[in-house]
């Protein structure tokens, strides 16, 4: 007879039946509870766990012969309600298991009756045995690919294949296997990893009355799978599913980074549901405020996770493993990583322990780690996050590029840091140029689209009286805010995309798109459509079709940074550390005398590789008359002059044009456009 065991936590599938096990602080009695189908709102079967035989330590654990993988399953925790103590237990509440590896979601379940004591009124998410070891990965694994050749497409998987355009069979839309549809896509534009929104099964519900909560900051699971990305009706469905999706992108070469969210969970303040964590162990999992019944809200969510409490680590740890070793990912964006950096109290700690245990850990060793370094509740840790390991989204490249691409006044002499991988911020230690995440646009605020066709946000429709969603966005409408036919006014917002996108892909560091900002996606002004599960939100694949040139654009941007790249290799370099020792120069437009003056709108600058042999010479110019710039003087010879590779104030397909078909650059200037960035490539003859 098989004995049961505290450990692995959650449900493990033996043959002959299923060892469950759960961590329950102060819990007085535990029982399992087994349903036969997802809706069904009784259990068929319950077994309460003894004290004295199932419990060891804080963990309740029992085997239970005969069951396998499909079993749903939930927990009922018994205890003392006493929120001055920290304690929340109801034992009239069904609750998930926390390690459970997949979710079942009935149509009956309702949040807001969740938040009420008791169980009447709404049929709860439940827990599913699953078995990981029978999938077939056939060889596949991580990719590893080095953050230096990596060009990252942020991607929401609901939204990417939602709409009826996108050409993906109605069954499959907004799911895994939709999104296997479209990898040709992504590969013909030349991203080398996704970075998916949150997957982890989390609460749609946790949005205004109305709507749904779309982006998925709001976690139930920190194991499962969102089941409404299945196409299969299946309640193990979307394992397989995602783990096609996983198999299928590293065919084609693109690594898989999740959106995670450890900050905090979908059981919100005191005022929210009890699902899972809340009626297990409270006072364990989340940070409490002094009177111990409410909650402190460095997340902006109501509830803030205890990460550097040793089960809430472990936890964590278990989770990105399980992800990493189960699940084949390649890395991980944190959500409000600065969280993590703080106590049980909520003060920062100086050496957090959960950040030196995801460093250090073997599993995950060449996993991508990247930080979105700062918290809601003022915490900003850019340039200052943990070892030279992680990788930072660089909120300051963000903010300089678009208020030098606005043309505001004193922002050239920001401008040499943020193309050159900040220095500034990351120039300390040992991490390499690649430690910045160089971005734009994100999920959160304006599309690309929406930074130059908008002043302000239109939030109406998210139902908080357009309080939400930050008020300074650094967009310029470009002369109308919002739709507008006028030719001159769209030509001048498309210039102005193409200027964020050159100095983007073509900057030092790690560079992010989001997803359709190579299409122009629209959110109609909406800077926070987290509860917009719709077309304010999806890629109109219709309407993109019009944006073939710029789309090309971005192609061959992305191509050029990667040829770049292999020039670096050539030297046994990165791209980064190949520029980096690089000669470059700064200039205005006279050669060698940069206007670093606060009314200052244009900077220039050249860049000759080690060898001597190649030189790039970079206009960007945010002034709003045409700039006549002296060039370098470069030998003609057998090799040519300059060539003009990229102007942004030209028409495609002359915006871009491939390095060797190029066209040459007569005369000692180059006349820039108004607002526009211009690169120009030489190779020259050894000895000249």
């Amino acid at each position: 007879m098989i004995q049961s065991q505290p450990f692995p936590l959650g449900s493990t599938f033996h043959p002959g039946g299923v060892n469950f096990s759960v961590f329950s602080k102060d819990c007085k009695s535990l029982e399992l509870l087994l349903f036969e189908r997802s809706e069904d709102l009784a259990p068929c079967r319950t077994i309460v766990l003894d004290p004295r035989r199932d419990r060891t330590f804080d963990y309740w654990h029992v085997f239970v012969r005969g069951l396998g993988p499909g079993q749903i399953y939930a927990y009922r925790a018994h205890g003392p309600f006493k929120p001055q103590r920290g304690q929340r237990f109801d034992g009239r509440k069904v609750l998930l298991d926390p390690y459970g590896l997949a979710v079942t979601a009935p149509v009956g379940y309702l949040r807001e009756a969740a938040s009420r004591p008791g169980d009447a009124g709404y049929n709860p998410v439940k827990s599913v045995v699953a078995n990981l070891a029978t999938y077939d990965w056939k060889g596949d694994a991580p990719l590893m690919r080095p953050f230096s050749q990596t060009v990252i497409y942020e991607l929401h998987v609901r939204g990417f294949t939602q709409h009826s355009s996108s050409g993906v069979a109605p069954e499959r839309r907004g799911t895994f296997s939709g999104l296997i549809e479209r990898i040709p896509y992504l590969s013909n534009l030349g991203i080398t990893a996704v970075e998916l929104l949150p997957v982890f099964q989390f609460d749609e519900q946790d949005a205004p009355e109305g709507l749904v909560n779309y982006w998925g900051y709001s976690p139930m699971s920190f194991f499962a799978p969102h089941s409404r990305y299945s196409s299969n009706g299946d309640p193990l469905g979307a394992l397989d599913e995602f783990r096609d999706m996983v198999k299928a992108l590293h065919l084609a070469g693109i690594e898989v980074i999740l959106d995670v969210v450890y900050n905090h969970t979908a059981e919100g303040d005191h005022t929210g549901p009890t699902l899972s964590l809340r009626g297990l162990a409270n006072d364990v999992y989340y940070i409490l405020n002094e009177d111990k019944a409410t909650y402190p809200n460095y997340t902006g969510t109501g509830n803030t996770l205890n990460a550097n409490h040793a089960v809430v680590r472990r936890m964590i740890l278990d989770s990105l493993h399980h992800w990493v070793a189960d699940m084949h990912v390649d890395g991980f964006r944190f959500d409000l990583a600065s969280i993590l950096s703080r106590d049980e109290s909520g003060h920062p700690l100086a050496n957090p322990p959960i950040l030196w245990d995801i460093e250090s850990d073997p599993v995950l060793a060449g996993t991508k780690l990247i930080a979105e370094a700062w918290d809601a509740a003022g915490l900003y840790q850019v340039g200052n996050f943990g070892s030279e390991r992680w990788k930072e989204w660089n909120g300051k490249f963000r903010d300089d590029v678009r208020s030098f691409v606005r043309g505001d006044r004193g922002t050239v002499s920001r401008l040499p840091n943020r193309l050159l991988a900040s220095p500034d911020l990351y120039g300390r230690g040992s991490g390499g140029p690649e430690q910045s995440i160089n971005f734009v646009t994100c999920h959160d605020g304006f599309t690309l689209n929406d930074l130059v066709s908008y002043n302000r946000k239109h939030n109406t429709a998210n139902k908080h009286r357009s309080r939400d969603g930050a008020d300074d966005n650094l967009g310029w409408n470009c002369g109308a805010e919002g739709a507008t036919a006028d030719p001159a006014i769209l030509e001048l917002r498309s210039r102005q995309i193409k200027n964020f996108l050159t100095i983007t892909l073509l900057a030092m560091g790690t560079p992010m798109l989001s997803m359709g900002d190579e299409v122009r996606r629209t959110q109609r002004g909406n800077n926070n459509p987290y509860c917009q599960d719709n077309e304010i939100t999806w890629i109109d694949w219709k309407a993109s079709e019009s944006q073939g040139g710029l789309r090309r654009f971005v192609q061959q941007l992305i191509q050029f940074r990667g040829n770049l790249d292999m020039v670096a290799r050539d030297h046994g370099l990165s791209l980064a550390r190949f520029l980096h020792e690089s000669r470059i120069q700064w200039h205005g437009v006279r050669l060698n005398e940069p206007d670093w003056g606060d009314d200052s709108h244009s900077l220039a600058f050249s860049a000759q590789n080690l060898s001597g042999t190649r030189l790039m010479y970079c206009i960007l110019n945010s002034f709003w008359e045409y700039l006549d710039f002296e060039l370098p003087v470069v030998a003609v010879g057998q090799y040519g002059g300059w060539r003009r590779v990229i102007d942004t104030s030209l028409a495609p397909p002359g915006d871009f044009c491939e390095p060797k078909v190029a066209p040459a650059v007569s005369g000692a200037n180059y006349l820039a456009g108004p607002r526009s960035v211009v690169v120009l490539v030489a190779r020259i003859a050894r000895g000249h």
